[in-house]
């Protein structure tokens, strides 16, 4: 029985209490629906802490115990990371422009995560941006797990602002690295982090290695490991390539990307490009890897009714000999890249009507294609001369909201 004079933490504390004697009660087959309701009942706690977070922020109530501000204070007396504190300082101030994101997650309609994608996309796009498509956002988060429906966020982002959306894409670029460390105990450590397409390039060639085979005991971390080793092998061996593919005319791994017309073609409001293995990628950067890429269309609505399959390689493999015969190294000026680090480049992106021909043809390494595509440099072949020309100077941050 509850006392008047009890304060609503009081009776969660005693709650919680007596949680762990009523779930010892409970049989292995009804776990299952306790589980799902303590989740519910901690994201529901998120929404009621966000809404006490602002007000505490805004009263200024941090300073009363010495604090700079609401991060530093919840950092420490929330027992939180800087990342975590700061995550959920930001949330909780964008949920206050999403009034109907808040209500869904106090009624425990989404997860606390599904708010964080919302409230990241309203920092990036600002609020009245979110606020228009709201209930169409909320309903696909009521569907989908957070990790699914961050790529949904990700791909409204591109959609309302695709220069935005590729900056964001070309800092996390920036951001790539791997490192490889000294053998200690037996083993050398590496880590890492690379963009998505570059990741879902990393993980189609090593999958096919990282089966598990009859009476395999590996872990799938085990498996990877393996797996990754088994792909340098034979790199560097030449096991399992043809002869005569040592100028990148050969096999490439299979990179599957989804991606709309309207986004091969650059026009504004297309979706982004979406990767098999989860992720999503800028137009342009879908635009840079259809360079030299082979294509297959799909039309239907809904299901798929048909599939009319153009699958070929958008440079064949005599046009790319033909081209690193005349180019031997990447073009870009100052560059000296040799042919299997590179793509062919269309001068005139083939979507836009530009002819799969020598004369449109440019040989450029990975870095000097994101330039020429993400990063907006112009490139051009005048009089047998290759010309880059950088973008023009711009404000790349966005906007952030008041």
């Amino acid at each position: 029985m509850c006392r008047a004079s009890e304060t609503p933490f009081e009776r969660i504390e005693s709650a919680i209490r007596e949680l762990p004697g009523w779930l010892a009660g409970q049989s292995g087959s009804e776990l299952g629906a306790a589980i799902i309701k303590g989740r519910e009942v901690v994201n529901r706690m998120e929404a009621v802490n966000g809404e006490a977070t602002r007000r505490f922020e805004k009263t200024g109530g941090y300073r009363a115990d010495g604090a700079l501000g609401m991060t530093p204070w919840l950092r420490t007396h929330g027992k939180l990371s800087a990342g975590a504190a700061a995550d959920h300082v930001e949330t909780a101030r964008q949920l206050e422009k999403l009034p109907r994101t808040e209500e869904a997650l106090a009624r425990g309609e989404i997860g606390y995560q599904h708010a964080v994608a919302m409230a990241r996309t309203a920092e990036h796009v600002e609020a009245a941006q979110v606020r228009k498509a709201e209930t169409m956002l909320l309903k696909a988060a009521g569907n989908m797990d957070p990790g699914q429906f961050a790529s949904v966020t990700r791909d409204f982002e591109h959609r309302v602002d695709v220069e935005g959306a590729l900056n964001d894409a070309n800092r996390a670029h920036r951001r790539r690295y791997l490192q490889i460390g000294e053998a200690i105990n037996g083993l050398v450590r590496i880590e890492g982090q690379v963009t998505p397409d570059a990741g879902a390039i990393i993980r189609t060639a090593i999958e096919p290695y990282a089966r598990p085979s009859k009476g395999d005991d590996r872990s799938a971390g085990q498996r990877l490991a393996d797996a990754l080793v088994e792909v340098c092998r034979r790199g560097r061996s030449g096991q399992g390539s043809e002869v005569g593919h040592t100028n990148g005319a050969g096999p490439r791994p299979q990179l599957v990307i989804t991606a709309a017309a309207d986004t091969l073609a650059g026009i504004e409001g297309a979706p982004a490009g979406q990767l098999e293995w989860g992720g999503t990628v800028p137009a342009e950067t879908v635009r840079r890897l259809a360079c030299d890429s082979a294509i297959t269309r799909i039309t239907g609505l809904g299901e798929l009714e048909w599939e009319i399959s153009h699958s070929s390689r958008t440079i064949p493999p005599a046009t790319r000999r033909a081209l690193v015969a005349r180019d031997h190294h990447c073009v870009f000026p100052g560059c000296d890249r040799p042919a299997p680090w590179c793509d062919g480049h269309h001068l005139i992106f083939w979507a836009d009507g530009g002819p799969t021909k020598l004369e449109n043809l440019g040989l450029v390494c990975v870095p000097h294609h994101r330039k020429v595509h993400e990063e907006g440099w112009t490139f051009k072949r005048k009089d047998d001369r290759w010309i880059a020309t950088p973008p023009p100077l711009k404000v790349l941050a966005r906007a952030r909201s008041a």
